[in-house]
């Protein structure tokens, strides 16, 4: 692989572990992340030698989401006054980029075991959502926080939680941005222990991983392939929908001011302009 600035990949005893290093604040998910996520798992997929992938991360925290510092430069054509087809356009395109970098660890055929400690915020949650497997150190929290700051999630949460956590809790989440901590993610079904600290979630997710890696690696492949056959036609559809629909509704008054409130350090309010 190139030089990597977002993540580290190890490789040993045909496991992958692949570990968020930020550059961002909390492991914030920037133009880095975006880029260099489906370069990675493209090539743990296609490396015969691999037969399941750790997901961690490094700090205190799995990530804070979108770095909309950093991607701001993606909203601002968008928001220009009178904005008509070019640059709708140009955020649609964007918007899928980040999805098909999303959809790459869904679509990794070695199954995918995610170790969570902290926050695990916005796209934090789209990303463990594309995750086989995942475990939640004792201080980790969750939050579906995109409504928080004026947009509808959509880079995969909302298209691949249902079967995982139930519509119920999933609309619960997204429509309150509200926090969770991880006993109530593993009583929802959103992960499946919690351990003691970021340690022990991580042992976890490695002796699972090693339990994997195991079994007879086309098998493993085989089940994965097949679980997500049902799946996978609605998680694309509704990927398009939600990318469309962005494109056409997301620039709004609401939207500036949250953007203004992030920069500037304080609390957004919103007039459903």
């Amino acid at each position: 692989m190139t030089e990597l600035k977002a993540f580290t990949v190890e490789k040993r005893d045909h496991i992958a572990e692949v570990t968020l290093i930020g550059p961002g604040k909390g492991n914030a998910m920037g133009p880095d992340f975006f880029a260099e996520l489906p370069q990675i798992f493209g090539e743990l997929d296609a490396d015969p030698d691999i037969r399941a992938v750790v997901l961690a991360a490094s700090g205190k925290h799995f990530s804070f989401g979108l770095d909309l510092p950093a991607m701001a430069p993606m909203f601002g054509p968008l928001m220009e006054p009178g904005a008509l087809a070019a640059p709708r356009t140009d955020f649609h395109r964007e918007i899928r980029r980040l999805q098909d970098a999303l959809t790459s660890v869904a679509e990794c055929r070695k199954p995918v075991v995610a170790a969570v400690q902290g926050w695990c915020i916005g796209g934090g949650v789209d990303l463990i959502s594309a995750v086989d497997i995942r475990y939640a150190s004792a201080d980790a929290k969750f939050s579906i926080r995109e409504a928080k700051v004026a947009i509808v999630a959509d880079i995969g949460s909302l298209h691949r939680l249902p079967p995982i956590i139930g519509e119920a809790h999933l609309r619960e989440l997204a429509l309150t941005a509200k926090d969770i901590d991880a006993q109530r993610a593993e009583k929802i079904g959103l992960v499946t222990d919690v351990l003691p600290d970021p340690a022990a979630a991580l042992d976890a997710a490695r002796a699972t991983a090693q339990e994997i890696a195991a079994n007879p690696p086309l098998v493993v492949q085989g089940v994965k392939d097949v679980l997500g056959r049902e799946r996978s036609a609605a998680v694309d559809d509704g990927l398009r929908y939600v990318a469309a629909w962005n494109a056409a509704f997301l620039p709004s008054h609401d939207l500036t001011e949250a953007m203004s409130a992030v920069f500037e350090k304080r609390t957004p309010e919103f007039k459903g302009r």
